[in-house]
């Protein structure tokens, strides 16, 4: 018989917990070189992808035969080696990769336990990759299932309670540490999701009126200070002036390259960098420069404070939330998975069972049809019961199982 080759559901990525936020940066991948993988997958016939590219991480979720084959596309699109990837990696497989997913998608795997930033750039990964037709009804369901149980878990327990996140410990980090930080002049650049998110809390945790934002695409600077009257705008062309006049200065452009260079920052000049972006958008060097502070992603979610303990009390049940759905998508994977096979077994049994009723009819007299087909119909669903019991191993391959069957039973 012909090797059936079987592919399986694999996670595999970096993220904050074992690769810092230069390793990460190199294997962050552009919504343009999300594009690409994608169509990529498509081409080569990959059964299903997705991908999430974040500050903390990037996953590739997907089915292949093995998963080096996730791990080479991830590499061809990033600036990472695949030597690089080995040492940091982690790599998951069926039920490990489904929890992952899960734990991901209800804030329990960001870098700030219970940030649910994740949320929505989940939604927005499995947008892209749905409108490139990589997506399968596994994923499809499986996402739906995530989603579901992330919304439980922010409405039913304190996961999320008080508000913690990057943009938030950013804000934070100058409370802390910056004396007089209500008259200090602020420099925000970038207006992606986390800059609007640094700006709001701003204005929330702080009474500073010296806020200056500039954004590469002027159109949404002027449309965000509608809604937005203390803050300033600036515009591109004028951003090493507005560094030279700002004590702070918060990066979140989210470009590929650093955004903000030597050449921007005069020399002896006093700057609290944060960095929000990932890859990093600062360039290193920038760093060794007299009088400048430079903090990244990774320093910035050290900030602790009494929410983080009250998120930890809320993760068992969290935890207990996630195993509910997880088992409703394993029942509906499984019933997926096994009714090919069943019905290809009952079908071969149940003419099996009329032929040998019809022979016995024939050959016996008063043969009684009716007690026949109870008894024959028990044996069916007790042979039944045992095959569903061998396909539920994890290991088993429903699609060699059909085969053996076509195999016994052909006539």
């Amino acid at each position: 018989m012909q090797e059936v080759r079987q592919e399986h559901f694999y996670n595999i990525g970096v993220s904050y917990k074992k690769a810092d936020a230069n390793t990460r940066g190199k294997f962050s991948l552009s919504k343009e070189n999300q594009t690409a993988l994608l169509q990529l997958a498509k081409e080569k016939n990959f059964k299903g992808v997705f991908i999430i590219s974040t500050c903390n991480r990037t996953e590739i979720s997907g089915f292949a035969e093995r998963p080096c084959q996730l791990i080479e596309l991830l590499c061809e699109f990033s600036e990472g080696t695949i030597q690089e990837f080995a040492k940091v990696s982690n790599v998951y497989k069926n039920q490990e990769a489904i929890h992952q997913l899960f734990r991901i998608g209800t804030g329990l795997e960001s870098q700030i336990l219970g940030d649910y930033e994740i949320v929505g750039q989940l939604r927005q990964s499995f947008k892209l990759a749905k409108s490139l037709k990589t997506t399968n009804a596994y994923l499809e369901r499986l996402l739906n299932s995530v989603l579901q149980a992330s919304k439980r878990v922010k409405n039913e327990t304190k996961l999320s309670s008080g508000t913690t996140s990057v943009s938030y410990a950013a804000v934070q980090y100058i409370i802390k540490n910056l004396p007089n930080y209500n008259s200090k002049n602020i420099l925000v650049f970038g207006l992606g999701k986390m800059g609007k998110h640094t700006c709001k809390n701003l204005a929330e945790y702080t009474q500073n009126k010296s806020v200056c934002l500039i954004n590469r695409t002027e159109e949404k600077t002027t449309e965000f200070i509608k809604e937005h009257t203390s803050i300033r705008k600036a515009l591109i062309e004028n951003l090493s002036e507005e560094v030279q006049k700002a004590d702070v200065l918060i990066v979140s452009t989210g470009a590929n390259k650093p955004t903000i260079t030597k050449k921007h920052i005069a020399n002896n000049k006093e700057l609290l960098i944060l960095d929000l972006s990932m890859p990093e958008n600062v360039a290193k060097d920038v760093s060794y420069l007299e009088g400048v502070s430079l903090v990244n992603v990774d320093e910035l979610s050290k900030i602790t404070d009494e929410t983080l303990a009250v998120r930890q009390q809320e993760v068992p049940v969290a935890e207990a939330i996630i195993e509910t759905h997880k088992s409703e998508f394993n029942e509906w994977l499984n019933h997926r998975r096994f009714t090919p096979a069943i019905a290809a077994l009952k079908k071969s049994l149940e003419n099996i069972k009329n032929d040998e009723i019809n022979f016995q009819k024939k050959k016996i007299t008063n043969f009684d049809e009716s007690q026949a087909e109870i008894l024959t119909s028990r044996f069916i669903q007790k042979i039944t019961t045992q095959f569903v019991k061998h396909l539920k191993d994890e290991e088993t391959s429903v699609s060699q199982s059909l085969q053996v069957i076509n195999k016994v039973f052909q006539s």
